[in-house]
C-alpha cells in the first residue's frame, strides 16, 4: 500500500487526507456535473463580478456554463428546509484579471445547510484549520458581517462601497476622507483608523479591538462572539501548532452574502489566499430558501508545488522605474530604512541593501501592482491610478503623497458635446474610463492610445482624453482643458495579502518610519 501512496504526487495525497479528514466528520462527498445552467449563475451575478463565466449554448438550446463555483450549485438543489452535510472535490473556471486567461483551479471544500448552531461553526472552524495544517505553516484569519456592517453604519448607504474597499485595504487614508466628508467626531474617527490597521493574534488584539468598538454595541457583540469561538478552538488539544489564529478586519469575502462568522486562510509557501469561508445565510435567503449555510472552498492549485527557496529575513520591494522610484528610495533613506548608495548608475535591476536586509526590484510602473500581488514582491509603490486600472488584489496601506495628480477628461477648448452618438475617448486607461462613462450613463466609443494622448482630439481621433492631469501645463499649451475630473491619483505603499500575515512586524515598522517623515 506505502509503494502506492509514494506514486501519488504530493497535492494528490493531501487530497486524499482532506477527503478522509472529512469523511471522519460524518461529511458525504458531494459532485456536480462539469456543466450547469448559465441562468443559475446569471441570478447570482454580483457573486461573479470580477470574473466571466465560460458559457456555450447546448444541444437543446440551453445556455449552460462550466461551473466557476461549487457552492451556489449545492445551494440551488437544496430543497428548502432540508439539511445538508457535505464536501466536495471539484475544478471550477475563473478568470484571470490581470491576463484575461481562463483558469482552472482545484478545489475541495465543505458545507453545512441548516439552522446553523455554535457548534457547527466549531466545527467548519477546526476543519479549515485542520485542512490548512495539512498543506503547511500559515495563518487563519477571522471576522464577523456584524462588526462590518456596524462600521458601515457610521455612513449613509450610497457610501458601503467605499467603506468596504476602506477596510479591505487598510486604507486609512481612504476612511479619513469619508470621516472627513461626514464630520464624524475626532474620537470615532480615530478609532476607525486604528481598526482598520488592527492586525494580528486574537489574544494579543481582542481587548483592543474591543475598546475601539465601544461606540458600536453590535460590533462589540459579534466580536464577543468570535472570542467564544477562539477560546474553544486554541483550547483544543487536537488542533496543530502550524497554524495561527488571527483578529483581522480586512477580511470580508462578499459583503453582500456574508451575515456572520467569514474567515481566510493562507500558507507561507502561497502568496495568495488560499482558503476563503464563512456563514452566507444571505445566499440561501435570496434564493427563498429557510436555511443558513456555513462553509469554505480551498485552491489546491500550488499545493505541494516546489517553489524557489527565498531568503525569509530579506524584504522584497517593487519600485517604478524612473523619477518616481528615485523618489521612494530616497524617502525611505530619509526615514532610516535604507542605507544610501544601494541604487547604482548602471542597468541592475535588483540592489540589495544587506545592511537592512532589504531586496529592491525596478519595475515598470504598471506592473508594480502585478509583482505585489503575485508574492514576488512582499510591498510596492504604485500610482493610485494604475491600482484603479488593474483592480489588483493588494492591500493599498499609505498614501504617500508622492505624485499627486488627477485622471480627469479634457478637451479642446472650443469641445460642445454631441449627445446623439456615441463619444470618442481616447485614453490609456480603458478600465477606468468605461467606469466611469458606465457609471453617468453615457455611451462611448473607446481609443485605447498608449502615448502622446492630447494628440488625439487635436487631430479629430477622439472628441475627448482621460488621462492624468499634474499642473495642467501640457494641456493649456494644446488648447485643451479639462472638462471633468475623475479621481486624485498619487503614490501608494501596497502589500501582499500573504505577506502581510507572515512579515507583519517587519512591514509595519517600515510603514511607521515612513509615516513619520510624510
Amino acid at each position: 500500500m506505502k509503494e502506492l501512496w509514494d506514486v501519488l504526487r504530493p497535492e494528490e495525497q493531501i487530497e486524499l487526507q482532506i477527503r478522509r479528514l472529512y469523511q471522519e466528520h460524518h461529511f458525504h462527498l458531494y459532485q456536480l456535473n462539469s456543466f450547469e445552467e448559465f441562468e443559475g449563475y446569471q441570478q447570482q451575478r454580483n457573486f461573479f463580478k470580477d470574473s466571466t463565466i465560460i458559457t456555450f449554448t447546448g444541444n437543446d438550446g440551453r445556455t449552460m456554463a462550466l461551473k466557476p463555483d461549487v457552492t451556489i450549485s449545492i445551494v440551488k438543489n437544496t430543497p428548502s428546509g432540508e439539511r445538508r452535510k457535505v464536501y466536495y472535490v471539484e475544478d471550477v473556471y475563473r478568470q484571470d484579471r490581470q491576463e484575461g486567461e481562463y483558469q482552472k483551479i482545484r478545489q475541495v471544500g465543505l458545507e453545512i445547510i441548516d439552522n446553523i448552531s455554535q457548534q457547527d461553526e466549531l466545527e467548519v472552524l477546526r476543519l479549515a484549520w485542520q485542512s490548512l495544517a495539512l498543506v503547511g505553516e500559515g495563518t487563519l484569519d477571522i471576522s464577523h458581517m456584524g462588526i462590518i456592517n456596524a462600521i458601515c453604519e457610521q455612513f449613509p448607504e450610497e457610501e458601503r462601497d467605499q467603506v468596504l474597499k476602506a477596510l479591505q485595504h487598510k486604507s486609512s487614508h481612504a476612511m479619513d476622507e469619508l470621516t472627513q466628508k461626514y464630520n464624524l467626531p475626532k474620537e470615532d474617527s480615530e478609532n476607525l483608523g486604528k481598526l482598520l490597521r488592527l492586525s494580528g493574534k486574537f489574544e494579543q488584539f481582542y481587548e483592543k479591538a474591543r475598546r475601539l468598538l465601544a461606540a458600536l454595541p453590535k460590533a462589540q457583540a459579534a466580536l464577543d462572539e468570535l472570542k467564544e469561538l477562539h477560546d474553544k478552538l486554541t483550547n483544543d488539544p487536537e488542533l496543530s501548532s502550524l497554524i495561527r489564529l488571527r483578529l483581522d478586519f480586512s477580511i470580508m469575502n462578499d459583503a453582500d452574502y456574508y451575515s456572520g462568522l467569514v474567515f481566510q486562510g493562507f500558507i507561507k509557501e502561497s502568496k495568495e489566499t488560499i482558503l476563503h469561508g464563512g456563514r452566507y445565510d444571505l445566499l440561501l435567503k435570496r434564493q427563498g430558501k429557510s436555511q443558513g449555510a456555513i462553509g469554505f472552498g480551498m485552491k489546491l492549485n500550488h499545493v505541494g508545488e516546489k517553489t524557489a527557496p527565498k531568503d525569509s529575513e530579506y524584504l522584497n520591494i517593487a519600485l517604478p522605474k524612473g523619477r518616481m522610484g528615485d523618489t521612494v528610495y530616497q524617502l525611505f533613506t530619509k526615514a532610516g530604512i535604507a542605507s544610501e548608495g544601494v541604487f547604482e548608475d548602471n542597468r541592475k535591476l535588483i540592489f540589495v541593501d544587506e545592511k537592512n536586509k532589504l531586496r529592491f526590484f525596478l519595475v515598470k510602473p504598471s506592473d508594480v501592482a502585478i509583482y505585489v500581488e503575485h508574492g514576488a514582491a512582499d510591498i510596492g509603490v504604485v500610482g493610485k491610478d494604475i491600482l484603479m486600472e488593474n483592480s489588483a488584489h493588494v492591500i493599498e496601506f499609505l498614501d504617500l503623497h508622492l505624485g499627486e495628480c488627477r485622471i480627469a477628461v479634457a478637451a479642446c477648448n472650443d469641445f460642445v458635446e454631441d449627445e446623439s452618438r456615441p463619444l470618442r475617448v481616447s485614453t490609456k486607461y480603458s478600465n477606468i474610463t468605461r467606469d466611469y462613462y458606465d457609471g453617468i450613463g453615457r455611451s462611448i466609443e473607446l481609443i485605447e492610445l498608449h502615448g502622446s494622448i492630447e494628440l488625439a482630439p487635436l487631430l479629430d481621433l477622439s472628441d475627448v482624453i482621460v488621462d492624468i492631469v499634474e499642473t495642467g501645463t501640457t494641456l493649456k499649451e494644446n488648447n485643451l482643458k479639462v472638462i471633468q475630473d475623475i479621481a486624485p491619483s498619487s503614490a501608494r505603499l501596497i502589500i501582499n495579502h500573504a505577506t502581510w500575515r507572515f512579515k507583519q512586524a517587519r512591514i509595519q515598522e517600515v510603514i511607521e518610519k515612513v509615516r513619520q517623515e510624510i
